[in-house]
Formats: structure tokens, sequence, C-alpha cells
């Protein structure tokens, strides 16, 4: 068992979701239960979901949460896309959450490539 605080992968995601907080705060107060309310879910599902995963007793299963937290980056990825399409953000804001959630996809891809490596192997 591994404490998720310690992951960079965490770290980054969790930097990602303070980050998404104040930016969607400035929706339009009638998106508190649409896009706002989606966005955050999503963002903070990310993290949540890597912890979870680190105090699950097999390999297998903390990949498995893996895979659940990098869905999530498809979600805020689209999010966020939407939100700056609908003229909520700016492009620059979008542009600087977008490259912290790719940041985020990549690392949770190899670190499901190594998990499941290390299962193997196990």
């Amino acid at each position: 068992m591994q404490n998720f605080r310690d992951l960079k992968v965490w770290q980054k995601a969790h930097e990602t979701v303070l980050a998404i907080y104040p930016t969607s705060a400035s929706f339009p107060s009638d998106e508190r239960f649409g896009l706002t309310s989606q966005l955050r879910r999503a963002a903070v599902s990310i993290p949540a979901n890597i912890a979870e995963g680190t105090l699950r007793s097999s390999d297998a299963d903390f990949a498995r949460f893996l895979h659940i937290a990098l869905g999530s980056t498809g979600e805020v990825d689209y999010y966020l896309l939407l939100a700056r399409d609908l003229k909520f953000i700016d492009p620059d804001t979008h542009s600087i959450l977008d490259a912290s959630l790719q940041e985020v996809k990549r690392m949770l891809a190899a670190l499901v490539a190594r998990v499941k490596q290390d299962a193997k192997t196990a």
C-alpha cells in the first residue's frame, strides 16, 4: 500500500483541480448545477480515483481505478473545451488548464502501463 500523496500524478491532478475551481466559479450562475458542477465533479474524480486505487489490494484493482481516472480526464477535456467555446473561459485560460490536464493524462497512461507490467511480472 502506498500513500497517494506521494504519487506525482496525484499531485498534478490535485493541482489541476485547484486551478479549475476558481476558474469555474466565474461561470454564469445558471450553470451552477450544469457545467460548473459537471466540470468540478469530473475533475475531482481524477485524484479521488487515484487515491482510492492506492488502497486496493492488487495491481489489477489499482489499474482499474487508474483507468477510471483516465476516463475522467476525457470528460474534463470536453467540459473545458465547451466552456471555452461558450466563452465562459478565455482561450489563454483554456490553454493553461488543457496543458495541465494533458500532462495528467500522460502521467496516468504511463502509470497504468507500469502497474500492468508489474502485475505481469509478479
